[in-house]
């Protein structure tokens, strides 16, 4: 970020954050769904948010495959480009959260640096790690888009689990084992996690 324009000034919004969390009647916060690739982060989001959306909960899914078609289309899988993915999209969940959604990120987002880099950008109870904890034999066999197999045929380099490290979080605050598990049961996990921590009513 050395180029940075240093002729910029914060514009304070007419509408704060606690106005937009009064008027939505529930309060703003990320659901950082982690968990290596075939895990079911996308699934078990997609399926939280339509239970969200259902109680009328304002919210939004940013999927790691979908962002990489427009925002970080120009970002390849290297360590640099993995922490400056999940740099943008920390960036952009603040815009949501600040917009009084409850916005789910799906992304492997391997490093416990760069997930942290995120929660401390935002005020404390607004962003919650939701660690989708998958065993890898389970996520190779599921391998639904078939990169495991490339990645043990070594077509494909630095894959997550394989040749790239993943920093299990050790303290998240939304732990789902879904070995075992239907989508429903662990998406009634995270709503229920939500209520508990007065998110949702």
């Amino acid at each position: 970020m050395d180029n940075k324009s240093e002729n910029v000034v914060w514009h304070a919004h007419s509408v704060s954050r606690e106005a937009r969390s009064e008027h939505k009647q529930h309060k703003p916060c990320v659901l950082w769904f982690t968990g290596l690739s075939g895990s079911g982060k996308s699934t078990v989001a997609n399926a939280v948010d339509h239970l969200l959306h259902k109680r009328n909960v304002h919210t939004y899914v940013l999927d790691g495959d979908n962002v990489r078609h427009g925002l970080n289309g120009d970002l390849g899988f290297s360590d640099k480009d993995r922490v400056e993915n999940i740099r943008r999209i920390g960036e952009v969940a603040k815009l949501f959260v600040d917009a009084g959604l409850v916005v789910s990120t799906a992304f492997i987002s391997p490093f416990k640096a760069d997930r942290d880099l995120v929660r401390n950008q935002l005020s404390a109870g607004e962003f919650l790690e939701v660690f989708i904890d998958t065993p890898l034999a389970v996520c190779e066999q599921r391998d639904p888009k078939g990169l495991y197999k490339k990645a043990r045929a070594g077509e494909i380099k630095h894959f997550t689990g394989i040749d790239s490290a993943y920093e299990v979080p050790t303290s998240a605050d939304i732990h789902v084992e879904t070995d075992g598990k239907s989508v429903e049961d662990c998406a009634n996990e995270v709503i229920s996690a939500l209520e508990n921590a007065g998110i949702i009513s």
